[in-house]
């Protein structure tokens, strides 16, 4: 979490107006095999979610859309796409760190991930470093104000 938390961080430092999110796939043994931010803006891409584009990169490393054993490390509850997103790609874990009450769907509005009627369901381990990631967007927005 604290990679992820990282990346948020430098993030908040540049003039991007994309939240800073910053997310992390590790692989079966813990090395980390893919990082990104949100990168919405930038690319001018509603899907460039953190959380996709580290699991787009993991499949280009693994060469295979089945992530399994791997984990994704996000500084912010995924939303709905983005734990979609992970069910689809298979992952074994998600681990996040700020609770997301407006779009989260990972246990606060929705639970996307533990929805019975998917084929998987990875395990779900939130509120990681929660204060210190929640931080990061609170200060992204007040500094938008």
């Amino acid at each position: 979490m604290r990679q992820a938390l990282e990346y948020a961080r430098q993030a908040l430092l540049t003039e991007s107006d994309d939240v800073p999110v910053g997310a992390v796939l590790l692989d079966r043994q813990g090395e980390h095999i893919a990082t990104s931010t949100n990168r919405r803006e930038e690319l001018t891409d509603p899907t460039a979610h953190a959380e996709v584009m580290v699991l787009r990169e993991g499949a280009l490393v693994l060469d295979d859309t089945h992530l399994s054993g791997c984990t994704l490390v996000v500084t912010l509850e995924p939303c709905p796409m983005c734990a979609g997103a992970a069910a689809l790609a298979r992952v074994d874990r998600v681990v996040f760190g700020a609770w997301n009450p407006d779009y989260g769907a990972a246990g606060s509005t929705w639970d996307v991930l533990r929805d019975r009627r998917l084929s998987h369901r990875p395990e779900v381990v939130g509120g990681v470093l929660a204060d210190e990631c929640g931080q990061v967007v609170k200060d992204f927005f007040a500094r938008r104000r």
